[in-house]
């Protein structure tokens, strides 16, 4: 049964778009430290940066909503449209699909608060911008938590090159390294951010 699983062209969408969707939340998480500090490439323009930071972030919107909708559409496990918004519902692996839930909930309240930025005003976007620092690790422990490529060999190498790209951007933040212009208090709120 495996097997036929492995084949869906369905289930293949789903292992698919959540690798895509981790590597996304990766380089989202990594360029908003670094734009904390101001960095910037050599060469590009601040605002490439950002343009970056924020295309990678609504590509991980997509990614992660594409590997849910396959998820469910497929069938294979039983996991609902309601499983994919309320934490710990599934029947199916509870734990780990949960915690894909929860990192799913506030990738939708990031995206939700950066649309509506100007109504919500700065103070309040930027508290809800926090929890970008807790949807990254939950999204890495479901990714290692559940799905046939778990404990692949491949996989974890995968995990482990977005944990240290992870680890290494934060601690050029809290080492105080600073690119062009210092650094600045607050979360990833530059320009367009």
């Amino acid at each position: 049964m495996i097997a036929l699983a492995a084949t869906s062209p369905l289930w293949l969408a789903t292992r698919g778009a959540g690798i895509v969707a981790l590597l996304l939340l990766t380089v989202t998480l990594v360029l908003g430290v670094a734009d904390v500090k101001r960095w910037r490439a050599p060469g590009w323009p601040r605002f490439v940066v950002d343009a970056i930071h924020r295309g990678a972030s609504l590509l991980s919107i997509l990614f992660v909503a594409l590997h849910v909708a396959t998820t469910v559409l497929d069938g294979y496990v039983a996991i609902g449209w309601l499983d994919a918004l309320i934490p710990f519902a599934s029947p199916y692996e509870t734990f780990w699909v949960g915690l894909g839930t929860v990192a799913f909930d506030i990738l939708l309240l990031l995206g939700l608060s950066g649309l509506l930025r100007q109504r919500v005003g700065h103070r309040t976007w930027r508290a809800i911008h926090w929890s970008a620092y807790g949807c990254w690790p939950i999204a890495l422990v479901h990714a290692l938590g559940t799905g046939s490529d778990a404990a692949t060999p491949w996989m974890l190498a995968v995990a482990a090159l977005c944990a240290l790209a992870v680890a290494g951007a934060v601690a050029l933040r809290v080492g105080g390294v600073g690119g062009a212009g210092g650094g600045r208090a607050g979360i990833g709120h530059g320009a367009g951010a």
